[in-house]
């Protein structure tokens, strides 16, 4: 005979853990397990804001967030925003602290404490946590949903699905979930890597490696409005990194699995169109007229980067400002501002911190998160489509969807 489980939550990750717990507390004294097929959980949540764990942002709203209907977004976050992850947070002794740009972290610096607490409370809670239970099936049946992992099978009255999606796979995330979404009767948003560097042909960045400075990148792809993303970039030995870039990923992806023109650049002058770039390059060389032009790029750029835009140009940098030809000048203005990036890949799976794609929004019931395909199923976290930006946002997803699933289910099962 199969265990039977009440509530019976797949994957044991960020949203996993998370709806385990609200459920826990929304209805205490259920049978709830949390499967998971990891040997150790939480391995994403551990390298996560370089290991200190970017738990959320401040300033988490649906206009941070792309993915199958904007509407749905702002439902689930409204249902519990960041304040609401600040509190829960407190409420199991991780003390959170906020940087720049309303970013969340552990005031211990460590993702370690916050795997740490969000495994205590569960066991707290009397969640059953088994590690090594890959999922590799879950089917209807007239006693509930059936779930099964290598020789066990369990019988669930009402499953969460969180299994997340196709980014760092080596952490368990290897989109198996989706395959188990579209077995009970759900479509798919066909998954991008997201939130990951661009390798660049040519070598132009080779000398550059490890400068970093502000940018504002454009994403041009045929048939769509240009996305434009400002922020830092990072010149590597393989191409280009940073939050701008990272942010940018997602748009490029999509666009080339749908077989779409693109063309990436980087205004290298972020604020400046050309009008206003010359202005300042026209009064900056009335001021200094004998300084030369190399001296004068590299106040707006990194030296090293000014001295690769002139050799790139064919322009000499020791030409004193007031002798700088015009159509030369206009030639640099016009390069500084739409500099190419001849992005040939992303690093893929492996780098991505998060998968664009997933199970429509639409297929979900956004004020319980339950499924429209298959009754008893919930789906939370990352499988679903939804990515956020850099910056704590696709953890705030995770929390937000977690809870109403918790509550979805509460409301379902309170009476029973």
């Amino acid at each position: 005979m199969p265990d039977h489980a009440e509530i019976i939550v797949v994957g044991a990750g960020a949203a996993g853990l998370a709806a385990a717990i609200f459920v826990a507390r929304r209805l205490p004294g259920r049978t709830i397990l949390a499967l998971d097929g990891a040997g150790r959980l939480g391995a994403k949540i551990l390298v996560s804001g370089g290991g200190r764990c970017n738990i959320a942002n401040r300033n988490a709203g649906s206009e941070d967030y792309c993915g199958s209907s904007r509407h749905i977004i702002r439902r689930v976050l409204a249902a519990f925003p960041p304040e609401q992850t600040v509190a829960f947070f407190a409420e199991i002794g991780v003390e959170l602290r906020e940087e720049e740009g309303g970013k969340l972290f552990p005031a211990t610096g460590q993702a370690r404490t916050v795997l740490d607490s969000l495994l205590a409370e569960a066991r707290r809670c009397g969640v059953r946590l088994l590690t090594g239970h890959r999922v590799t099936g879950i089917q209807p049946s007239p006693d509930g949903l059936v779930v099964a992992t290598g020789e066990h099978r369990f019988v669930a009255d009402r499953v969460v699905l969180a299994t997340g999606g196709q980014s760092l796979p080596k952490t368990g995330s290897d989109g198996f979930g989706y395959e188990l979404a579209r077995g009970l009767g759900h479509s798919l948003v066909p998954p991008v890597p997201a939130l990951v560097p661009f390798v660049l042909d040519g070598n132009f960045h080779v000398p550059l490696s490890g400068i970093a400075h502000e940018v504002e990148i454009r994403v041009r792809a045929a048939g769509s409005d240009p996305a434009r993303i400002r922020g830092a970039m990072l010149w590597t030995h393989f191409g280009v990194s940073g939050p701008a870039v990272l942010d940018a990923s997602r748009h490029w992806h999509r666009a080339r699995h749908e077989g779409r023109p693109i063309i990436v650049t980087a205004n290298l002058l972020p604020g400046d169109d050309f009008a206003a770039a010359e202005a300042r390059f026209m009064e900056f060389s009335a001021r200094q007229p004998r300084l030369l032009l190399h001296n004068a790029l590299a106040t707006w750029l990194p030296a090293r980067m000014a001295d690769a835009v002139l050799a790139s140009l064919d322009i000499a940098g020791r030409i004193p400002l007031g002798h700088l030809a015009r159509d030369v000048r206009r030639r640099l203005l016009h390069a500084l501002l739409d500099w190419p990036l001849p992005v040939r890949d992303g690093r893929g799976y492996n780098y991505a911190e998060v998968t664009a794609g997933g199970v429509p929004l639409q297929e979900i019931d956004p004020a319980t998160m339950a499924s429209r395909k298959c009754p008893g199923l919930y789906l939370a976290g990352e499988i679903l489509d939804v990515d956020g930006r850099i910056g704590g946002f696709n953890f705030q997803w995770a929390w937000s969807s977690a809870w109403l699933a918790a509550k979805g289910l509460h409301s379902e099962l309170a009476g029973s």
